[in-house]
């Protein structure tokens, strides 16, 4: 009998699609043979979970053999609640970034450009090679900050998406109200603009206006906006963000996500994190306290800060980041370094701004890094 399938060889392995070889690593820090003390790599709250939400947790646990409910729907009305907005504009997902993933699958077409800023958080690039567009990165300013004219400039017609994300991850900076109105007025319609607010919790009011982003995409339909309960909420273990967007984006991406988006556990955490709000603004002024401290302990060691919105600082020291990382090691500190930019340095953890006095003791900066 003759085979209709194409003479491929039969030996031939499995082979991934074309691009997957283009798709980079995600990083983590660095390995350190003294036992870590202050994890501060990784951007996770200092204190666990509150009573109330574990105890939710060990409720749900003891119905682990049923499903939750289908859509995320008991989570999805939770936040309409809080939010004050419509159950069809919120979409749930196993982190914020997964809820990036669908809506790339959703809305980017093959080969297609997503344009962000970069350094801006590591996983965009990733997701845009998975879904099979192609990542644009556009520097940023001089002070760290987005660029937003320029990032304006490689929008064009081969472009679906833009992804902003403010505050940004791992510089710190934010931006304001009035400037994104003025991309969004700049971005042509078809274009979908992705406004990453995974730290929004984290803005100080005092130095920049923590503006409600949801109230603009009446006017602006594009916009699509991301937001997790990893950070202000402390849950980063169990995987849960959320996505609001007009109900044509929120509709088109129901059809590509998974019937169950959050697993119960999860579910149940973020219900209950909701329904204590003093909980999550004791945090935020926990991290705000901190990053005042450990900002003016760096400044002492004469190490560059850049002013930070969120539970991290960027300390921008270029050829000198190894040497720097190496030494908070060597002292128990684990950060995240980028090789060649800088050290970004998650704050909340107790007697952290302490350790990193005594570990910066003596070090200085060549002035050839």
């Amino acid at each position: 009998m003759t085979s209709l399938l194409p003479q491929i060889p039969q030996n031939r392995e499995p082979q991934p699609r074309a691009g997957i070889s283009r798709i980079p690593v995600y990083s983590s820090a660095l390995p350190s043979a003294v036992p870590i003390v202050f994890r501060a790599s990784s951007n996770e709250a200092p204190t666990a979970p509150s009573p109330a939400v574990i105890a939710a947790v060990v409720e749900r646990a003891g119905r682990g053999n049923r499903y939750p409910v289908i859509h995320g729907a008991d989570l999805i009305e939770a936040l309409a609640v809080t939010l004050g907005l419509p159950a069809d504009r919120i979409s749930v997902g196993d982190g914020s970034l997964s809820l990036l993933n669908y809506l790339l699958l959703a809305f980017l077409e093959p080969g297609h450009r997503v344009v962000y800023a970069w350094r801006s958080y590591e996983a965009y690039p990733i997701c845009v090679l998975t879904a099979g567009g192609e990542p644009v990165g556009v520097p940023l300013a001089a002070d760290f900050s987005h660029n937003l004219d320029a990032m304006l400039a490689e929008v064009d017609e081969q472009t679906d998406v833009v992804i902003l994300c403010n505050p940004n991850n791992p510089t710190g900076m934010a931006f304001g109200r009035e400037a994104l109105v003025a991309f969004l007025d700049a971005v042509p319609r078809r274009v979908i603009v992705v406004l990453d607010e995974a730290y929004r919790e984290f803005i100080d009011p005092a130095v920049i206006d923590p503006f409600d982003a949801t109230a603009l995409q009446e006017s602006y339909p594009n916009l699509v906006i991301l937001r997790t309960f990893s950070k202000a909420y402390a849950l980063a273990g169990f995987r849960v963000g959320y996505l609001i967007a007009g109900v044509p984006i929120s509709a088109a991406l129901a059809s590509v996500l998974p019937p169950f988006p959050v697993a119960a556990a999860g579910v149940s955490a973020a219900i209950a994190a909701l329904g204590e709000p003093e909980v999550t603004a004791a945090l935020v002024e926990t991290i705000h306290h901190e990053r005042r401290a450990i900002t003016t302990v760096l400044l002492a060691a004469g190490l560059p800060v850049v002013p930070s919105s969120t539970n991290f600082v960027w300390v921008p020291v270029g050829a000198a980041s190894d040497a720097l990382a190496q030494r908070l090691r060597e002292s128990g500190i684990s950060i995240r370094m980028f090789e060649g930019e800088g050290v970004r340095i998650t704050v909340g953890e107790p007697g952290l701004p302490a350790a990193l006095e005594a570990a910066l003791d003596g070090f200085t900066i060549s002035h050839n890094d």
